[in-house]
């Protein structure tokens, strides 16, 4: 009717209790995965083990300065170490030292992979196995893997064979022992719920146990490379041959034969940088893709 005034009210959307916490926890997420600034991230990352590494110099430097150690042939300055280094890298040698070592060390920890998941899936699922080869293993872990060298001389002799012989027997129960560690500690529930849906058998093995136990299996694998870097050393060092080639424990020999100690701390210093660097390139990303998937560490 004209006169009357008709008003139209909108209403308001609700939000239910259940929304809210929704919105709240997407705005967390939203949060937590933004990337954050490359200056952060150089501090927090970069800054700190450069600045480590300066101050291992510094004090290195200040020790043959002030003649606290005056004895060259005992420790050399820092620039004898990298002129050396220098003089190797000039001549093509650098290069070789690393690729003998790490060739080796990555073809016989794979070859420990292929041994070693097995064993420790087949000590973690047979009670009777586990009881007669677990203590074998952990005793194995245990043993110095310089020890092996000598009887895997006078076995094979002095091949390549007897550097993977040495590193099967250092990293093979570190990753069997790791994996068992991991299996032990899946829920029995996400077995049975495997079970329930199909996945029996080795389906099982490959869908449920494995996925659920590899923190564990991860954490075995990155003991097993330090065990089998270690043995490849201790190979190098004791078992010396020419036909065997120059990698960086042979070098560490070398440099001890001939009292030179600049080429003592040049292979020291290689071989600490091949083991930073394989575990920053290959254990690290794993471990935080292992770790994000299970919700554990934010996506940076």
């Amino acid at each position: 009717m004209a006169g009357t005034e008709t008003t139209t009210t909108t209403p308001e959307p609700k939000t239910t209790g259940d929304g809210g916490v929704e919105a709240g926890l997407d705005a967390l997420e939203t949060a937590g995965t933004t990337r954050p600034p490359l200056r952060r991230t150089l501090t927090a990352k970069v800054l700190p083990p450069v600045t480590a590494v300066l101050l291992v110099l510094v004090v290195w430097q200040a020790l043959v300065t002030f003649k606290v150690v005056d004895d060259p042939t005992k420790l050399p300055p820092p620039s004898a170490v990298w002129h050396v280094v220098q003089h190797d890298w000039l001549e093509g040698k650098l290069l070789g030292y690393i690729w003998t070592s790490v060739s080796r060390g990555l073809l016989g920890f794979l070859l420990a992979l292929v041994i070693g998941t097995p064993l420790g899936l087949l000590v973690a699922r047979v009670g009777f196995v586990r009881a007669a080869i677990g203590p074998i293993l952990s005793g194995l872990q245990s043993l110095p893997s310089v020890a092996w060298v000598p009887p895997a001389v006078m076995w094979l002799g002095l091949n390549n064979s007897m550097m993977y012989a040495v590193i099967l027997l250092g990293a093979v129960p570190s990753i069997a022992n790791g994996l068992v560690s991991g299996v032990d500690q899946v829920p029995p529930l996400f077995l049975r719920a495997g079970r329930t849906m199909g996945a029996s058998g080795l389906r099982g093995v490959w869908h449920v146990l494995l996925p659920a136990a590899l923190p564990g299996y991860v954490a075995g694998m990155k003991q097993g490379w330090a065990f089998a870097w270690r043995s490849l050393m201790a190979a190098e060092i004791i078992a010396s041959f020419p036909d065997l080639g120059v990698g960086l424990g042979q070098l560490l020999e070398n440099g001890r034969n001939a009292l030179d100690m600049a080429m003592v701390f040049e292979a020291i210093l290689l071989i600490l940088f091949v083991g930073i660097a394989i575990d920053l390139l290959l254990f690290s990303p794993l471990e935080r893709w292992v770790l994000r998937s299970r919700g554990l560490l934010v996506k940076s």
